[in-house]
């Protein structure tokens, strides 16, 4: 069993301590495999509930295990998966299984092991999908590790379209080959038809989705629709999926169909009403879908122990040239959107979204250039000193800038003199290629899809607006796409925003206010010739105009980050770059700059990379800076295999945009077999707008570690929780800011301490800044200024980084504090969603008083949730408070008693001076008291006293208090007892209730009963420990609920006991053919008939009808009833007697630990593995069928169970060999009593 074991405490400011959140993953399989050479840990929310029981017997050979090629955690993860693969979804489609190690448990062999597994037995085709095509080799290691290196792996890339000879093996391929078509035409003109014929039809090998998050949002890209069809067209596939970040939002699983948390047979009937309600019910849900699955065995989730891991935020000042010069790009900014919406409004420009669109990812990527650049100076300083202790440095980047650099080359015929400055080339590009212009209005129809505009129909009015210096306000639709979209990705192409536009109108602006009038787009056509050439000339002075103006600003501008880091470092030399750039601007010794490519002798751009991390790990060099294009599946650990074996230090320049990059890039220097765990500098400079990249990360860790590994606090995002906005209390506060900014609502936060001209002078300054980026417009029929519709906490903090520096931090303040205002107020109220919480922490008195047990429906077995009464004994004991008496210093400290007594009984407490001059009040009946008293008010209630005075008072109301509320004590009896009913106050004992186990299934449901009784729906997810060591994970239910909780959940029990008597009985009349009861399902409909069947309806009666399904169990080989020669393929191990069947699931070691299936029929056989073809059974004559009955069960398991079927169909009515039904799920077949002749 999994044993749990604190690895550190941290120690919060309040002086209290919190237990870690991980604990120590003890494999299930302890007896077999030897152990992972790192520590492993599991979040304690998922190590408080058991996977299930291991039924699956593997044929891997055993020196696999005793070499320790897989470890005891690899092989426990082969064993589930390959358990889940026998498992048969309701919609006919074989079930998944995710793996959700993290980096460094060893994903690539496990995978390897799955195939190898698979092979064994006699599928010897497999699919794998990876991000690029070089980790090939990695996976060609892996099968060689194992020992199946004589299975061969093809890569796709290197394979013709029309080319599918390979007969077996794995084929390796890329996502982004799934969508890969050919322009030649021919057989295959898609790489997924490719696929799908090299699979052949019923297709039962295994498909890996590895690092799978790749293949996120799968109904909106043409990539993940890909991945879901495969699923779909092989559904007896044996799908894995991979990643350390498989879900890091729960939308993103809509391509893991194969889990089997929504569709048929499950609470939620489709993927959207799954997603409804974990959004809706935040991370408290999220943290139960992976408990659930962990339970449901497809799923499981390790990680290396972060012990030793060192984490920290450098927050980085800027000097005062700096912000002069980002103060300018800012002013300019505003400029260039005023001269933008002129010159669109000029030349009649009628769709506007794609222009728009590349403005702000425009305005979005400068601004961040600007803040890399900030940190620069400071990144070099701190990798210096790291250096000079004798470790080794690597930066964290995402973005190379290498686009403006190809551009400056193409205009300078392939020549460089100098370094390229990526920021002033993002706002050059924006001009050159999306000024508004007579030839970009010509051109947008062409080459792009777009939506049409309807005929006879006017287009959608849109409010428009603008500031005094003309900036506009955006439709609602307008903008609202580009920025959510692109400020994610800062390599997004042009085509990305134009393929989404669709035709909209802007109001002509005048004056700062939107007028009514749209003579500007209803002038006669006459008219518009008259001023059409004037309008153009004066179009292009105003492009040439702001091309001068960033061109004089560039030579301000910081020069591309990836080079000039290089170029500190002592150049490639000594620099290990393993980026996606094909080439890069270096210094040459005589000062001279040129452009080079990457490319080297002998190596493709391709191999590149991987020469760099072979130079690193040998220690040639010293500094190695990494992006996207190797955060997947490079290594550059503390090895011990390796040279270069000093200490990591990962610095993050560039924050990624989200958690699934942050996790890869964080996974490539935290692995196994290291020899010093890495220290991680999150870099992030004092800009407000900044903090939107923290923001974003911080989001997608916190959503990640409570989805992924069931504990929303256990990934990396700890120090950076901060800075995450992206969330209900981010939109209160930014509706907050921006109602009390415009005087809609009275101020409740106080303005930033260091705005030193006044709460009025503060609020209208920041109006005209957010007027200036267009979050707030001027409304001239309205006489007021009003709020940008869409305004989302996203668009907010993207359009602030067009602010100066001063401004937008005070903002950023104000914005921030009453976010922290808004969190205190819920905690205050009781509302605030804390994740999962410590029931009672720091008491150790925790008992489960009572437990009941209750089925609940589910596939494809049921499951189970149990019903728990919890006592928590709050009470503290004398020894325990006179020993912590003794500890105390202060004056005040010590036990006190009360002037007045209250039923002839003193209250007595001990006091201990906390913060200020505020005590903590202990009590015998309660323990430590929530809230602090002032030492005034102390001393007018209770007088000090010795610990001899206070001892028989302490121990009096300590035993008093154990079954009598306070009312017992003070009035020597209870009114709401004496009414029947229950009191607890000022009792030792109080009373819990919790609902553990299957809680997915039965979510719903108690969301509902709790909806209608206590007017929300919110269910709070508890831990506790119990006196008995034992954990328990679940949700609290108040006492209000407990009687229409248990009243549903007894009648869910019961309509599933229904179920399973109605199962029995089909099983007592198949006995005298000898079925398994485990062979048997819930019977079907009874009126219909079995397809090929043609039963006559009058001839049947109810009482006469025989019900027969046949289904393979969960935990049987597949295929059984109708083997292949080539479908199955067993080790050379010695055949077992029957009772040593089930001894091992391995076959070379005995393991007492693994179960058989409860549901297998004592005395019945499991089959054998030497499983072979069978010749049709004799028709029995009606004396030998109890005969054949015992002969039946003492058989070697060697059954050909679809010749049993036709035998029993030519035994009771001569039906036809040709009417046998589909062999994976049979239906009810039905018989009359008189077996007429039809």
């Amino acid at each position: 069993m999994r044993r749990p074991a604190v690895l550190h405490e941290v120690l919060h400011e309040n002086g209290e301590v919190e237990f870690s959140l991980l604990c120590v993953c003890a494999c299930h399989l302890a007896k077999i495999g030897k152990h992972h050479p790192d520590l492993v840990v599991e979040t304690s929310t998922l190590s408080s509930v058991p996977p299930p029981n291991i039924t699956y017997s593997l044929s891997l050979p055993s020196s696999v295990a005793d070499k320790g090629s897989l470890s005891a955690l690899q092989l426990e993860a082969i064993i589930y998966a390959c358990q889940q693969h026998e498992v048969l979804l309701p919609n006919g489609q074989r079930a998944g299984f995710l793996i959700g190690d993290g980096a460094g448990v060893g994903k690539g062999r496990t995978v390897a092991g799955i195939i190898f597994e698979n092979y064994l037995k006699g599928r010897k085709k497999a699919l794998w999908f990876s991000v690029s095509n070089d980790l090939k080799y990695d996976a060609e290691r892996d099968l060689k590790d194992i020992e199946a290196s004589h299975i061969p792996v093809h890569a796709l890339n290197k394979i013709r379209y029309g080319d599918t000879a390979t007969s077996e093996g794995v084929l390796f391929a890329t996502y982004s080959a799934l969508i890969g078509e050919s322009q030649a035409g021919g057989q295959h003109r898609t790489r997924l038809k490719q696929i799908l014929d090299w699979c052949r039809e019923n297709f039962d090998g295994v498909i890996v989705f590895d690092e799978c998050h790749k293949a996120k949002n799968a109904s909106s890209t043409k990539m993940g629709k890909a991945v879901l069809d495969l699923q779909n067209k092989l559904p007896q596939a044996r799908v894995v999926y991979a990643s350390a970040t498989g879900a890091s939002e729960p939308k993103n699983m809509i391509y893991m169909s194969r889990l089997g948390i929504w569709g048929e047979g499950t609470p939620f009937h489709a993927f959207d009403e799954f997603l409804h309600a974990i959004e809706k019910r935040g991370v408290g849900a999220m943290e139960i879908v992976a408990m659930d699955m962990k339970v449901s065995g497809m799923y499981i989730a390790r990680q290396l122990s972060f012990t030793g891991v060192t984490f920290r935020i450098e927050e980085i000042p800027l000097d005062q040239q700096y912000k002069i010069v980002y103060d300018k790009a800012a002013k300019l900014w505003a400029e260039a959107l005023m001269v933008f919406q002129q010159a669109a409004d000029l030349i009649g420009l009628e769709s506007r979204k794609s222009l728009w669109g590349q403005f702000w990812s425009a305005h979005q990527r400068f601004f961040k250039y600007l803040c890399i650049a900030a940190k620069v100076r400071r990144l070099v300083e701190l990798a210096k000193e790291e250096l000079a202790k004798d470790k080794c440095i690597v930066i964290g980047l995402q973005s190379t800038g290498e686009a403006r650099t190809r551009e400056v080359l193409d205009e300078n015929d392939g020549h460089l003199n100098c370094f390229v400055s990526a920021a002033e080339g993002v706002f050059l590009s924006l001009i050159q290629k999306h000024f508004p212009s007579t030839k970009r209005k010509r051109e947008k129809g062409t080459g792009i899809k777009r939506k049409r505009k309807q005929r006879g129909r006017c287009p959608k009015a849109v409010k428009g607006m603008c500031d005094p210096m003309g900036v506009i306000k955006i439709s609602d639709d307008s903008s609202t796409d580009s920025d959510m979209g692109l400020d994610s990705d800062f390599n997004s192409s042009p085509e990305s925003v134009l393929e989404t536009d669709d035709v909209i109108f802007i109001e002509h602006a005048f004056n700062g206010f939107v007028t009514e009038s749209r003579s500007s787009f209803h002038m006669p056509p006459c008219h518009r010739d008259t001023h059409g050439l004037r309008e153009l000339e004066h179009v292009e002075k105003m492009k040439q105009d702001l091309l001068a103006k960033v061109k004089a600003l560039g030579k301000e501008l910081p020069l591309n980050t990836l080079d000039e880091l290089i170029n500190h470092f002592g150049g490639p030399e000594h620099v290990a770059e393993m980026t996606g750039r094909k080439g890069r601007v270096v210094c040459r010794p005589d000062g001279s700059v040129m452009f080079e490519s990457r490319a080297e002798q002998g190596l493709s751009i391709d191999h590149v990379n991987l020469k760099e991390k072979e130079r690193f790990m040998n220690g040639e060099k010293l500094v190695a800076i990494i992006s996207e294009a190797s955060s997947s599946g490079i290594s550059l650990q503390a090895d011990r295999r390796v040279k270069n074996q000093k200490r990591r230090v990962h610095m993050t320049l560039e924050l990624p945009w989200s958690a699934d990059r942050a996790i890869q890039q964080f996974g490539r220097t935290h692995r196994s077999n290291q020899v010093s765990a890495p220290e991680y500098v999150f870099l992030i400079s004092e800009l407000a707008g900044e903090r939107r990249f923290a923001s974003i990360v911080a989001k997608r860790l916190e959503s990640l570690g409570a989805l992924t590994h069931g504990d929303r606090r256990a990934t990396e995002s700890r120090d950076l929780s901060k800075y995450n906005f992206e969330n209900k209390y981010g939109a209160k506060a930014l509706d907050r800011v921006l109602s009390t900014i415009l005087n809609y609502t009275e101020n409740r936060v106080p303005v930033p301490k260091s705005y030193e001209r006044g709460e009025a002078a503060f609020f209208q300054e920041m109006k005209q800044g957010l007027i200036s980026v267009g979050i707030c417009c001027n409304q001239l029929k309205y006489g007021t200024v009003s709020v940008e519709k869409d305004c989302s906490i996203t668009k907010f903090l993207n359009r602030i980084l067009g602010l100066e520096v001063d401004k937008q931090n005070m903002l950023f303040q104000y914005f921030s504090d009453t976010f922290d205002y808004l969190i205190e107020k819920d905690k205050k109220e009781g509302k605030y969603d804390m994740g999962i919480l410590d029931l009672a922490p720091g008491i150790d008195e925790i008992y489960e008083e009572s437990k009941e047990v209750f089925l609940t429906p589910g596939h494809p077995q049921d499951g189970q949730v149990v019903f728990y009464k919890i006592s928590v004994d709050r009470g503290l004991k004398w020894e325990e408070a006179y020993e912590k008496s003794l500890k105390l210093t202060g004056s005040y400290d010590g036990f006190y008693l009360s002037y007045k007594t209250r039923g002839n009984k003193y209250t007595c407490l001990l006091a201990e001076q906390g913060r200020g001059k505020n005590f903590i009040l202990y009590k015998p009946n309660i323990g430590k008291q929530s809230q602090p008293e002032s030492l005034d008010s102390l001393h007018k209630k209770y007088r000090q006293v010795t610990p001899d005075e206070a001892k028989e008072h302490w121990e009096s109301c300590y035993h008093f208090s154990l079954k009598k509320c306070n009312h017992a004590v003070w009035n020597r009896s209870c009114k709401l007892i004496q009414e029947g009913k229950e009191c607890f106050q000022g009792m030792r004992l109080r009373h819990y209730y919790m609902l553990c186990g299957a809680l997915l299934r039965v979510w719903s449901r108690i969301a509902s009963i709790m909806a209608d009784i206590t007017n929300t729906s919110y269910l709070q997810i508890v831990r506790l420990k119990t006196k008995e060591k034992k954990k328990q994970v679940g949700i609290k239910i108040p006492e209000t609920c407990v009687r229409k909780v248990l009243e549903e959940l007894k009648q869910m029990d019961e309509n599933v006991k229904r179920k399973h008597n109605r199962l029995l009985q089909a099983q007592e009349q198949s006995l005298q053919f000898s079925l398994p009861l485990h062979m048997l399902q819930q019977p079907l409909d009874l009126t219909q008939t079995a397809p090929g069947l043609s039963l006559p309806q009058h001839s049947l009666r109810q009482d006469e009808i025989l019900d027969l399904t046949y289904s393979p169990p969960s935990n049987s080989i597949p295929d059984v009833m109708n083997p292949e020669p080539s479908a199955l393929c067993f080790p050379p191990e010695p055949v077992l007697q029957p009772h040593q069947q089930h001894g091992s699931p391995f076959g070379f070691s005995h393991l007492s630990a693994f179960k058989s299936p409860d549901s297998i029929l004592e005395g019945s056989v499991p089959l054998s593995s030497s499983l072979q073809e069978h010749q049709p059974l004799p028709h029995p004559e009606p004396s030998q069928t109890l005969q054949q009955q015992e002969d039946f069960v003492q058989q070697d398991g060697n059954i050909n169970f679809r010749e049993i079927l036709e035998d029993m169909l030519r035994t009771f009515n001569g039906a036809p060999q040709e009417n046998i039904l589909p062999q994976e799920r049979q239906s009810v077949i039905q018989f009359s009593g008189l077996f007429p002749n039809f």
